[in-house]
């Protein structure tokens, strides 16, 4: 019996789940199938789900198709409606052992309940399959899923849910078991990673979890946490960025836009000046910190001088990683209704941020040049450092064991040792 072929789109938690899901369909002896793990974040993202799915299905001919993840739970009409697809399930019942006992049944295509997709927004608790870790070198751990708020540009919290957060208790037994395992570095995941706690006794915050992991996992080498709301950011995760070296100096931050206005048309919660205090602070606090950010290109009636704000955040944040993203409307979102940019300037603006983007990059890789750095191996001749930046190296070195390295040079994206 061949095993299931499992295809994930989008994010570093659907990758989690993907992992959580193999163990659930090989427990449950499902056999010949195709597993799609779809994104709904953008109108593109559902695109190439579904031409992710008739490739896989011409692929594997006779083949059950199974389509999952946020797109599914949002729209499964969508994907019922594809002849290709055998059956459609959303993002809780993806997690339920009971769901891939009943699909690795024999008559799976003749089965009543083609489409398994319940009102997320009733789940309270996150579900159990937490795993042990996934990569190879690196476990991520995710701690929390959904959110509460309201974004006029995004549909994942119709995908997601509430917010829901794991215990603190749960999330470091797991972290040992990993350290155990002999992970060197654990990094914390989620939907909304800075709103965990609000639905736990006493409502403790990501800052306290850290803490906690630290102290109560002394041989944990690295910790990183994923990305975060800087407004969300407590007192405690501020004292463990200044106090704490084994919590890895680097933070992704959802920013979006750098432009007041903007900012309160996708219904965020901080303005231009807030985001650009943060790093101010977190860089007091943390001198060799370097920041990630996501930033939307062309949002409804964005100006150019508008636009102009969001690409000073760059400098005016010191941004190091960008993720952009060119605007794409989507479908049950109040910015879909708003008056839009035009698809060449979106184009043009988003260019513009990249490069920004990559110059703010190539400036931090020439200031490492030598300097030494505790470097995580990937692979015999890749890894990163503890500001995330990737290190090529010559000669082999041994997987999954932190090594100090000389950086030497640098290339386009990486460093050099």
């Amino acid at each position: 019996m061949s095993a299931p072929i499992f295809a994930t789109l989008g994010c570093r938690l659907n990758a989690y789940e993907t992992e959580a899901m193999k163990e659930l369909a090989a427990s449950a002896g499902l056999g010949q199938a195709v597993v799609v793990n779809t994104c709904a974040v953008t109108a593109e993202a559902v695109r190439k789900a579904k031409q992710e799915i008739r490739k896989l299905a011409r692929e594997n001919p006779g083949a059950a198709v199974i389509v999952t993840g946020c797109a599914a739970q949002t729209e499964p009409e969508t994907f019922a409606a594809m002849p290709e697809v055998t059956r459609v399930i959303g993002n809780t019942e993806k997690m339920q052992a009971s769901t891939w006992a009943a699909m690795a049944a024999p008559d799976l295509i003749g089965q009543t309940e083609r489409v398994q997709v319940d009102d997320i927004m009733s789940v309270r608790e996150t579900a159990g399959h937490l795993i042990d870790g996934f990569g190879r070198h690196r476990a991520y751990v995710q701690v929390q899923n959904g959110c509460d708020h309201r974004c006029t540009f995004c549909i994942i919290p119709f995908g997601r849910g509430n917010s829901r957060s794991v215990p603190a208790g749960v999330v470091v037994d797991q972290i040992k078991r990993l350290v155990d395992k002999g992970f060197a570095e654990v990094v914390l995941t989620g939907v909304d990673l800075t709103s965990w706690g609000v639905d736990l006794p006493a409502a403790p915050r990501l800052g306290d979890l850290v803490m906690r992991i630290l102290r109560l996992v002394p041989d944990l080498a690295r910790l990183r946490i994923s990305s975060i709301d800087s407004i969300e950011a407590d007192d405690a995760l501020m004292g463990a960025i200044a106090s704490e070296p084994r919590l890895m100096p680097h933070l992704h931050l959802s920013l979006q836009a750098g432009d007041d206005m903007i900012l309160k048309r996708m219904k965020r919660r901080h303005l231009r000046d807030d985001a650009i205090k943060f790093c101010e602070e977190a860089r007091r606090l943390r001198p060799d910190i370097v920041f990630g950010a996501d930033i939307i290109a062309g949002f409804p009636t964005e100006t150019e001088a508008m636009f102009e704000n969001s690409l000073r955040l760059v400098d005016d944040c010191g941004l190091t990683f960008l993720h952009v993203f060119p605007y794409s409307a989507r479908k049950g979102t109040p910015a879909a209704k708003m008056p839009p940019v035009r698809g060449p300037v979106i184009k043009e603006r988003a260019a513009r941020l990249r490069a920004a983007g990559d110059a703010a990059l190539q400036r931090h890789l020439a200031a490492q040049i030598g300097q030494s750095h505790a470097v995580l191996m990937e692979s015999p001749h890749m890894g990163r450092t503890a500001q995330f930046t990737e290190v090529d190296f010559a000669t082999g070195q041994p997987e999954g064991q932190i090594v100090t390295a000389r950086i030497t040079g640098a290339s386009a994206a990486r460093l050099i040792a």
